[in-house]
């Protein structure tokens, strides 16, 4: 066993040599995708196809980071038997031997994680500091699932009875497909493949069409670190192509996803029906969306509590599953905290993060969520009254102001629906009994936080706030690996609990053996 497991640091962007540092690799990432070509990676074999796309960068969509082979059905296809034949060697290696490549990997990003980091400023518009954050959760989640790998091949307690010997092991599943978002093309992309790899799993990758060149970089680490070919396969473009088929093939036997609700709901009617072929059930592993809510009462210390919204809010534009996108506040409590807030709302500082770690707030990640976030700041309109923001900025990119409604009515659109852009809104109730009603009054039930100096506030909200990832004090984004294992309830997903020590029980079967001993 390797030592006990802690968190990666962050960055401090204070320093100048590590300004000097992210900026260096922010040149030589934006040297390496000028001009280049990606060929997908099959049974460690580089294909081309006659199909292709492009990566952009969102801060400058006329900055092609790179072409890309597009993965269609018959890619999809051969993944899978490269899959297949990888994995008869994969998983009968010891699990020691899979958890060093994993440590290698981590070891080797750590040294390079600027690069890692310089490219999701490029290709998501992530700031510096949360592309930072972004790297140093992928280095979390490699260690922490290698840890936890080992932990689970050691004899397992059982019952004991004099006349049998037994043990119990838990053994992989098989091949299978791993369908990561773009939004944390790093550490989300990481976490999955690794957790299914320890295990002994092969797999086929087919990450989000705006993020390939991350998704690149982290195949050619693990690639780098001994994983043998075909144990890892790389599949980019469209989801409606490879993904599709990927999912619908007698072959997979796992999917593990994160993403929209509606895409995971498809995912899992079309993994549900048994085709031709097919031996067994598949399992899937949904992380989908969240209408997150931080609650807060007139007791908190309400300068921090607009504080933490705002970041939970507008880190890297409300692009993320977990971000706040409703903050109810009781009516004591509300006219100072909106103060606070449009204060907060008012300093935070958009850009293109190449500039500098001084930029908090970059673009959405492209047009289709220019069209998204521009419709709910109409329904907005409509639906409330705006305070804060409302406009996209007049300049290359797709970057809008941070926006609030206030006056939003319980059942409205942006009372339920999943935004995913830099829009909060602002809602006032009575009392500390009913925030927590309208914070749980909708389908979702992903992450959740609570601004309160009462403890038997705390202690209701402990019972009756149904959500995966429950905040106390603290924002509702920014889950630690191994500290705040994640996911959530209802249309949110699986409750998969990334980064905790329940997650590799997802990727693996439990076998169960016993001997009749002779006496």
């Amino acid at each position: 066993m390797r030592p006990q497991f802690n968190n990666e640091p962050l960055t401090d962007f204070s320093l100048p040599a590590q300004r000097e540092s992210f900026a260096l690799a922010l040149e030589q990432r934006r040297r390496a995708s000028a001009d280049s070509f990606f060929p997908l990676r099959i049974g460690g074999r580089r294909i081309k196809t006659d199909q292709t796309f492009f990566s952009y960068n969102p801060s400058q969509p006329e900055m092609v980071l790179g072409e890309f082979a597009k993965a269609g059905a018959a890619e999809a296809s051969k993944a899978l038997d490269a899959a297949w034949k990888a994995f008869d060697n994969w998983s009968k290696l010891d699990v020691s031997t899979r958890a060093a490549v994993l440590f290698r990997a981590a070891g080797r990003m750590r040294r390079d994680k600027h690069l890692f980091s310089a490219q999701m400023v490029l290709e998501a518009g992530k700031s510096w500091v949360e592309a930072d954050a972004d790297t140093a959760e992928a280095i979390d989640f490699i260690e922490f699932y290698a840890q936890e790998a080992l932990r689970l091949s050691q004899p397992q307690p059982l019952t004991t009875r004099v006349d049998e010997m037994s043990e119990l092991h838990y053994i992989p599943l098989g091949v299978g497909a791993v369908i990561p978002p773009w939004n944390f093309p790093n550490a989300i992309l990481v976490g999955m493949t690794s957790a299914a790899l320890v295990m002994g799993n092969t797999v086929v990758l087919k990450p989000a069409s705006d993020t390939p060149g991350v998704a690149t970089m982290v195949y050619e680490l693990f690639e780098s670190c001994g994983l043998p070919a075909g144990a890892l396969n790389l599949l980019c473009g469209p989801g409606a192509l490879a993904g599709e088929a990927l999912v619908a093939d007698q072959r997979t036997r796992f999917i593990s996803f994160t993403g929209s609700k509606a895409v995971g709901l498809r995912i899992n009617e079309l993994a549900a029906k048994q085709v031709k072929g097919q031996r067994w059930i598949k399992r899937v592993v949904a992380e989908m969306g969240g209408k997150d809510t931080i609650v807060v009462d007139e007791t908190a210390d309400l300068a921090d509590a607009a504080r933490m919204t705002v970041a939970a809010a507008y880190g890297f534009g409300g692009q993320k599953c977990s971000a706040c996108s409703r903050v109810v506040v009781t009516e004591k409590a509300y006219a100072r905290f909106r103060e606070l807030l449009l204060k907060g709302v008012a300093a935070v500082s958009v850009g293109d993060p190449q500039q500098g770690p001084e930029i908090y707030m970059g673009p959405v990640i492209n047009q289709a969520s220019v069209n998204k976030v521009g419709r709910y700041i109409r329904i907005g309109r409509a639906e409330g009254k705006l305070i804060a923001g409302g406009k996209r900025l007049r300049r290359p990119g797709y970057f809008f102001e941070p926006t609030v409604f206030e006056q939003i009515k319980p059942g409205a659109r942006l009372d339920q629906e999943e935004i995913f852009g830099p829009v909060l809104a602002l809602i006032k109730v009575k009392d500390f009994d009913e925030a927590i009603k309208r914070a749980n009054a909708t389908e979702y039930g992903l992450t959740g936080a609570v601004f309160t100096m009462d403890p038997e506030r705390a202690q209701l909200a402990r019972r009756e706030f149904f959500v995966g990832n429950l905040y106390i004090n603290r924002k509702c984004t920014g889950a630690l690996v191994g500290v705040h294992p994640f996911g959530g309830f209802n249309m949110s997903g699986t409750d998969s609990k990334a980064g905790g020590r329940d997650y590799l029980l997802l990727f693996s079967q439990a076998k169960s053996v016993s001997e009749r001993l002779y006496w």
